[in-house]
């Protein structure tokens, strides 16, 4: 229902009058007779609406929407901007066809209304302070957070004089000098809250008609600082932990070897990468833990998310929970701020624990339970955080002994080995050498800017006879040091000499001793076979370096069983 107001000055007037009285959607509740004569109204009529000779009293009307004039523009300037301000719509009568034109507008006006109505909902429901006000500073609405806020209500506050009860604050200044004012600090007028706040002018039509100030106490704005401090701290956790962050610098391509029991190592860490299950990679200090791990994440749907790396054996006991598991702000003395641990950093990615074995009981029971419930609690925290990442362990080959004598958990050993990849040591897979030697040549000449171009014969024979206590690891030590005392082209034996052979399970033979022939024929298919692999061109290679063809190569190497 719009309230309506009519001014007249004839009989078209009161015409219209009678129309207006026909609109269910209208409530006529005043008339302006510019022709003071209001014979033409009931007894009824004159009972039940306000009437006046003149334009001022019907437009002050509590509730008035909506002023139908039918006289010749009675209105002054000031009247009009008083309509305006008070939100009231002028509609003047044409001529002719008015009915059709007041359909038109009542179903405008509504629509309007509707609109308004809708745009005053989503301000209430704002939880920012809101305060609007004309040109001349009249305050037409404050929102519900207005009142939370300042704890002035709308009634004390509305229709007030903006100049009067906050003339120092953004919304004041920013009508004084007709341009926005924002991240201003003062206190509410009429209220000790502080607050800051940003006001703009309100223009339509290239006018100011009035002014808006959004604003929030600074208790708020502080908080906002702890919670933005409390996200800097998050940040500054993750710049202290990007050491932590294993790039997946192996691909599964780049494992070198061909003998039968690498290769199939490298098939099942393959298949056991497609999915998300534990793993164990369990093996003697230097046989490729580490590369396989970073080979299975980056072959993994994870691969996109980082992969976070905790080495149990380099952390003192006292230190792994907080490592592993992270620590709320003043939970434990020295920590200042919120730390993540390691398993937080690895959410959606992988997490790889080295020498899990090394990891104290109580932490293996609290590392078994977060498997299970796929949530755990930082060291003071009250709220689980939920876990979402990949883990990959290793393991030194002791684990097993550990777990029957009890030193390490067997419900988180089955948790951690459903999936347990055990890697060869380098001398059940001597085969490999003489790749692996050419290898890490090739990159370590990178490295120390040399130009070796191979390991002589006699020095790959001793590497052959030699156990590798230290797998891999020790072949590229070996060969680094050798690479940096050696000034030729050819690694000798007297360069790996210091290295190898002295503190190994064997001795390597020398060729000055004495020795059977056959003994030599062994060791020298051997080499060959080493040198140049076991495939039939391998075996074509080795048997001209041998000087004998390929048959006799086959019935020597029947005649040693196959070496």
């Amino acid at each position: 229902m719009l309230n309506t107001a009519l001014v007249i000055d004839d009989k078209r007037g009161i015409e219209i009058f009678r129309v207006l009285q026909q609109c269910p959607e209208l409530a006529v509740v005043g008339v302006a007779d510019l022709a003071a004569d209001f014979s033409w109204l009931t007894e009824a009529e004159r009972k039940s609406f306000f009437i006046a000779g003149d334009v001022d009293k019907v437009i002050l009307l509590p509730g008035l929407n909506v002023v139908v004039n039918t006289a010749a523009d009675p209105f002054t300037d000031g009247q009009r901007q008083q309509m305006l301000n008070g939100g009231i719509e002028l509609v003047n009568a044409p001529p002719h066809g008015f009915t059709a034109a007041l359909l038109r507008f009542k179903e405008q006006l509504l629509e309007s209304r509707r609109l308004k109505g809708e745009f005053w909902a989503v301000l209430s429901s704002v939880q920012d302070a809101i305060e609007v006000v004309d040109s001349g500073g009249v305050v037409k609405y404050v929102n519900p957070a207005f009142t939370r806020v300042t704890g002035i209500p709308e009634n004390k506050r509305v229709h007030r004089n903006i100049f009067e009860v906050s003339p120092q604050g953004a919304l004041a200044q920013s009508l004084i000098q007709q341009k926005p004012v924002t991240g201003y600090r003062t206190r509410v007028g009429g209220s000790d809250v502080e607050v800051i706040s940003n006001a703009s002018p309100i223009i339509v039509d290239g006018e100011i008609t009035g002014a808006v100030v959004v604003f929030q106490p600074v208790s708020d704005i502080l908080k906002l600082m702890d919670q933005l401090k409390h996200s800097n701290t998050i940040i500054e956790n993750l710049y202290a932990q990007i050491d932590q962050i294993a790039g997946s610098h192996w691909n599964f391509d780049d494992m070198v070897g061909k003998s039968k029991i690498f290769r199939a190592t490298v098939e099942l860490a393959r298949k056991a990468a497609r999915s998300d299950a534990p793993i164990l990679l369990s093996g003697e200090n230097g046989t490729g833990k580490n590369a396989f791990a970073h080979a299975i994440h980056n072959c993994s749907s994870r691969k996109r998310r980082p992969m976070i790396l905790f080495d149990c054996s380099t952390l003192p006991e006292s230190l792994q929970e907080l490592a592993l598991f992270g620590c709320e702000k003043g939970a434990l003395p020295g920590v200042l701020h919120t730390r993540l641990g390691r398993v937080e950093l690895a959410n959606e990615g992988t997490l790889f624990i080295k020498e899990v074995n090394s990891l104290k009981a109580y932490l293996q029971e609290k590392l078994l339970l977060m498997l299970q419930e796929r949530q755990f609690k930082r060291i003071g925290g009250d709220e689980p955080i939920p876990v979402d990442a990949r883990f990959i362990v290793s393991a030194n080959g002791a684990i097993k002994t550990e777990v029957l004598k009890g030193y390490f958990s067997e419900k988180l050993y089955r948790h951690l080995s459903l999936v347990e990849i055990a890697l060869p040591p380098l001398r059940k897979r001597l085969e490999d050498l003489p790749v692996l030697v050419q290898e890490m040549l090739t990159r370590l000449n990178r490295k120390l800017n040399k130009r070796i171009a191979e390991v002589s014969p006699r020095a790959l024979q001793e590497m052959a006879e030699y156990d590798w206590p230290g797998n891999l690891s020790e072949l590229k030590n070996a060969m680094e040091r050798s690479l940096a005392v050696a000034d030729g082209s050819v690694i000798e034996y007297h360069h790996l000499a210091p290295y190898i052979g002295k503190n190994g399970a064997r001795q390597s033979p020398q060729f000055e001793e004495i020795m059977p022939l056959d003994k030599i024929e062994q060791m020298m298919l051997k080499l060959a076979l080493a040198r140049y692999g076991e495939s039939l061109e391998g075996k074509k290679k080795a048997a001209q370096a041998l000087n004998i063809s390929l048959a006799t190569l086959y019935n020597k190497l029947k005649k040693y069983n196959d070496l």
